[in-house]
């Protein structure tokens, strides 16, 4: 009896992301072509006054006399998961070290979940590659673009390999003031937890605090996710359609189509395949139970936003260990971005078609490296993968002025295919936790053929 409770609000919950996402396509399409008949007529005012109370982001000039309620009430979902971030990856990667007494496992789970990332990443790598060239020479991306401004084109760039400077701070205290440094965060979660296993008895008000934390966490995610996630996700993906008119997608079809048939594909036959190779499961069972996670990320646009929920879906629907979930996860939220360096290949070359640029199949093993080494440093926040897109613009040296329009007009489609690779994302950490539970021999199967109808 118990089991049948236990199991009725995840079913309940999948449903109900389900139809909300399906009523906010619905919903955005129709205020989409709304959009473009009003602008097209004189009455265009009537879209303005439609925008200003439901979609406009109220957070930029254009915004400051309008209410916004999409946005709002969208906005304040993002914010409550964001929120947890930090004090719900700290605690929870130290409390998982804590727990660990043995050090060589430690050694071992590490090794597993980081050459399991590294795996998939050049897989999902391999398939863009071929993607791109294939497009390429199908002059795919000879698209004419007109000129579309963006002040982020000239936003500055860095080297990738700063990555390994920020995950070692110089401050204790400044990597909790923001959600942008999570590698910082995990490597002091990681040493703070080695030292209370290591100390044992000696430290025991820091660990009771940790765990007091990690439980106010839990319990206010569960409330969170349980009660406003399908209304957020109808509030999220109607207003995405919604503000973006078909102006945006015309000139770039050829990139997003592209784009999307890699994650299809990927998430279709990559993930699945690489799924039972490593563990001799069931794959299809790991995709179902997974999409749920998978609509969040869509809807939200964001690693960060879907953790609690990949977190929770993980451990109750998936039978993944708790210690292996407390650190795969948060470390693929950062780490683990194949989704992105899909998107990063195709729109590298995109631009680099389109702009005039000769793209050799050397450029390509180039560019693939330096997504790999990009994407790793992603955060894993909405918008952030165009900005680091620049910098392997940059470093390509794809900086004439058709590439910056071209860039513009990626930044301007960003949303849609942003939703679409973070779900790559999140799902690629479930996986990657799955597998390296399955061969830690502690993945309860029992409940991961538990089926969900």
């Amino acid at each position: 009896m118990s089991d049948n409770i236990k199991n009725k609000k995840p079913k309940t919950l999948a449903k109900k992301m389900g139809i909300a996402l399906s009523f906010g396509v619905i919903v955005g399409l129709i205020f989409m072509f709304l959009r473009e008949s009003l602008l097209k007529s004189d009455y265009s005012y009537i879209w303005d006054i439609i925008n200003n109370i439901l979609f406009q982001d109220i957070s930029v000039a254009e915004g400051t006399n309008s209410i916004g309620l999409f946005y709002i009430l969208g906005q304040l979902f993002i914010n409550s998961l964001q929120l947890v971030i930090v004090p719900l990856i700290f605690s929870s990667i130290a409390l998982s070290m804590c727990q660990i007494k043995d050090t060589k496992k430690f050694g071992r789970i590490a090794g597993k979940t980081v050459s399991n990332f590294l795996i998939m990443y050049i897989l999902a790598l391999a398939l863009a590659c071929v993607l791109g060239l294939i497009a390429d020479n199908l002059s795919m991306f000879k698209v004419e673009i007109n000129g579309i401004s963006s002040s982020e084109a000239t936003s500055s760039s860095s080297n990738p390999l700063m990555i390994i400077l920020d995950a070692v701070p110089n401050n204790f205290l400044s990597v909790f003031t923001t959600n942008s440094r999570v590698l910082s965060i995990v490597f002091l979660a990681i040493i703070t937890g080695i030292c209370i296993n290591k100390l044992d008895d000696k430290i025991l008000v820091i660990k009771n605090v940790l765990e007091d934390v990690n439980s106010i966490v839990s319990e206010f995610l569960s409330f969170i996710i349980n009660k406003f996630s399908p209304i957020a996700i109808f509030i999220l993906i109607s207003r995405t359609f919604a503000i973006y008119g078909i102006e945006h997608l015309k000139p770039a079809i050829s990139y997003m189509l592209v784009t999307t048939i890699g994650c299809v594909i990927f998430f279709i036959l990559g993930y699945p395949s690489y799924i039972y190779i490593k563990t001799k499961l069931n794959p299809f069972i790991f995709i179902k139970k997974i999409s749920k996670v998978a609509l969040l990320g869509v809807s939200a646009a964001s690693s960060a936003a879907a953790l609690s929920l990949n977190e929770k879906t993980c451990e109750e629907e998936l039978g993944i260990n708790k210690e292996i979930i407390s650190f795969t996860l948060p470390l693929g939220m950062t780490v683990n971005m194949n989704g992105t360096a899909i998107m990063q290949v195709i729109a590298t070359v995109f631009i680099a078609s389109s702009a005039g640029y000769n793209v050799t199949f050397f450029n390509i093993i180039l560019i693939s490296f330096l997504a790999l080494m990009a994407s790793i440093g992603t955060p894993s926040i909405p918008g952030s993968s165009t900005i680091i897109l620049f910098s392997i613009l940059t470093a390509m040296g794809y900086n004439n002025e058709a590439s910056l329009i071209a860039y513009s007009l990626i930044i301007a489609i960003n949303r849609p295919m942003d939703m679409l690779v973070t779900a790559l994302n999140v799902v690629g950490d479930a996986g990657t936790a799955l597998i390296v539970s399955k061969s830690e021999n502690n993945l309860n199967e029992e409940i991961y053929k538990r089926q969900i109808k």
